[in-house]
Parts: C-alpha cells; sequence; structure tokens
C-alpha cells in the first residue's frame, strides 16, 4: 500500500474512533476499489492492527500493534501543523542530520523525522546520545517562525516547557527543566533537547528542534558510565509507555504553545519556564566556552538568556554546562 493511502486510511479509522466505518466510505475517500480496500485493511492486519469486519457495518479498529512506526505515530494525531509531513526510519544516523537535510530542501514547518533507532545521535556540545532501539523516542522537528535572530534561544526554552507539560500528562511524572533544556527527574536526566539554526546574515530560515527521550529503558539498558545519572519515565513511573502516544501528545501541546509564543510573545512561556525550573535563588557553577562561572541564578531574562549573579556583577549566561551546588 502507497504510504499516501495507509495515511489516509489511519486518518479514516482515526475519524471513526470506537465506530465502524463502510467499505463504500472507504473506497470512496481512498479512490479505490472495494476489492482494493480489502487488500488495504489485509495490510494493516499484517503490520498487527487489530481490524473487525461486520457485514453490512464496514471494518472497525479494535487494536493498534503498539510498536513504533508512521502509522502508530499518525493514528490519532490531532495536530493541526506539527507531525503531518512525518519522516519515520527503523534506523537513521541522526534524526537530527535528516531533519537538516529535509530543512534544506525546502521541507514545511511541522516536518517530522523519528527513528526508533539512531546509530549517531549527538546532544549538546557535540557529546554523543545514547539512542538504542525498542526504548526511546529520538526526533527532530522543524520549525520556520518569523522571529528575529536573537530571539531563536526562546523557542529552545518553549520545547522544555512542551515536552514537561506532555510527560506530565501522559505519564503523571513531572520532570523538571535544568536550564536550558535537559528533564530530570530526581536529579538524573530523563530528556535532552538539541537546537540548531539555518539562518541567513539576520533571518531565521528554520529552527531544528532535536529531542531525545529515555521512555522504556530499565537501569540494564544504560551504560555503567550512565546509570547514576540517567533516567527513563518507565523507571519513575513504575510502567511501560506509549511511545506513540507521547509523540502525539507532545505534538499537540508543543502546537499550543508555539502558538501562545506566536500569538502572546515569550513572557506566558518565561513563567511557565520558572515554574518547572530547578536551582533559581540557588548558587551554581556555569562551565562556559569562555571560563566557569559561580554565582546564584536569577532566572532568565526576556531573551531566554540564563543571569548569574556573580561578584563581579550580574553575567549573562547564553551556553553552558550548569552544575547546582
Amino acid at each position: 500500500m502507497g504510504s499516501t493511502l495507509r495515511t489516509r486510511l489511519i486518518d479514516l479509522f482515526s475519524e471513526a474512533g470506537d465506530g465502524f466505518i463502510s467499505g463504500q466510505k472507504i473506497s470512496d475517500a481512498l479512490g479505490c476499489s472495494r476489492t482494493a480496500v480489502w487488500k488495504h485493511i489485509e495490510e494493516l492486519r499484517k503490520e498487527g492492527y487489530e481490524v473487525e469486519a461486520v457485514r453490512r457495518k464496514g471494518y472497525r479498529l479494535i487494536k493498534k500493534p503498539g510498536k513504533l512506526s508512521e502509522s502508530e505515530i499518525r493514528f490519532g494525531l490531532k495536530t493541526e501543523v506539527l507531525g503531518k509531513q512525518l519522516h519515520y526510519r527503523d534506523v537513521l544516523p541522526s534524526t537530527q542530520k535528516t531533519a537538516h537535510e529535509l530543512a534544506n530542501d525546502g521541507a514545511p514547518e511541522g516536518t517530522l523525522v523519528v527513528a526508533d533507532k539512531q546509530t549517531a545521535g549527538r546532544g549538546r556540545m557535540a557529546r554523543v546520545w545514547h539512542s538504542q532501539e525498542g526504548n526511546g523516542i529520538w526526533m527532530s522537528l522543524i520549525l520556520r517562525p518569523d522571529v528575529p535572530l536573537q530571539k531563536t534561544p526562546q523557542l529552545t526554552l518553549l520545547s522544555a516547557v512542551a515536552v514537561v507539560q506532555a510527560i506530565e500528562a501522559f505519564t503523571g511524572v513531572q520532570p523538571a527543566i535544568k536550564w536550558p533544556n535537559d528533564l530530570m527527574i530526581h536529579g538524573k536526566k530523563a530528556v535532552g533537547i538539541l537546537t540548531e539554526l539555518q539562518a541567513e546574515e539576520d533571518r531565521v530560515r528554520s529552527v531544528i528542534l532535536g529531542i531525545g527521550i529515555n521512555v522504556n529503558q530499565q537501569e540494564t539498558d544504560f551504560p555503567g558510565e550512565l546509570q547514576d545519572i540517567a533516567t527513563s519515565l518507565s523507571m519513575e513511573a513504575g510502567e511501560k509507555i506509549d511511545r506513540a502516544g507521547l509523540i502525539q501528545e507532545i505534538l499537540l501541546t508543543f502546537e499550543k504553545r508555539y502558538q501562545d509564543y506566536l500569538n502572546h510573545g515569550f513572557t506566558p512561556i518565561k513563567l511557565l519556564w520558572e515554574s518547572y525550573a530547578v536551582g533559581l535563588g540557588n548558587e551554581l557553577r556555569a562551565r562556559t566556552l569562555q571560563g566557569t562561572f559561580y554565582g546564584k541564578s536569577l532566572g532568565i531574562d526576556d531573551e531566554g538568556v540564563l543571569l548569574l549573579e556573580t561578584r563581579d556583577g550580574i553575567k549573562k549566561i547564553y551556553s553552558a554546562d550548569i552544575e547546582l551546588n
């Protein structure tokens, strides 16, 4: 089945919810024969979908396969823009690299790249990001905001807020944000967010957000050196998490916060970010490329820059590794 037809069939089942949808309606919507409809349904069954067929009623989707796939992510997606253009692969070197290539080729805003496994995943400051198959969410989102270049760090903070809210709504676990966008649970890292720009002169062409989430890993899935500093949503929630459902929740929450931002500016996002942040008012150490600075965190300014009260005055921190004292 062509991916476009499968997408439309998944959308039809999604709209029908628990109800039946007639073979004729599917046939009309897909522009194909009733026999072809039956073949498309059989292909969904091969993917692990349980589809009930009842004479004179039509077809009803009873159960999804539960593994990460393009169909799983599309089924039940409630966004208007984000994720509608979807590129899913079982294995990619890096979703971020693929998203850069797609953005260069003119991919529209909201294009999402998802992989079940990355072979060359990377985090901030060019670090390796461990992204094995079957357990995590490794994805990159292309945005094309009409904002000045100097305001793009705000999108990093917006993404952290949206992911926190989505995780809390979907799993009941509430991460805290360590500036600018590491999500921590009980002091251990569960989510990393990487923001990269494609820009020319003073104009933003695209912002590419890489989001890596430890979802269903157990402690032994992490390399030894990470076991004391990393955790997963499943370890914290005490149950397995539906990755496709969480991706949908993140996209929907992100779309709402993004619209808030475009309509009302950064202030609502700033207040939310500070409400989830750890270390506000505390002494911390900021390791930057220009050196290491010590001081009290005063929160963020209206551009999203961290303000550190040091002995030499207030220092603006644009990029750093943060350690709480």
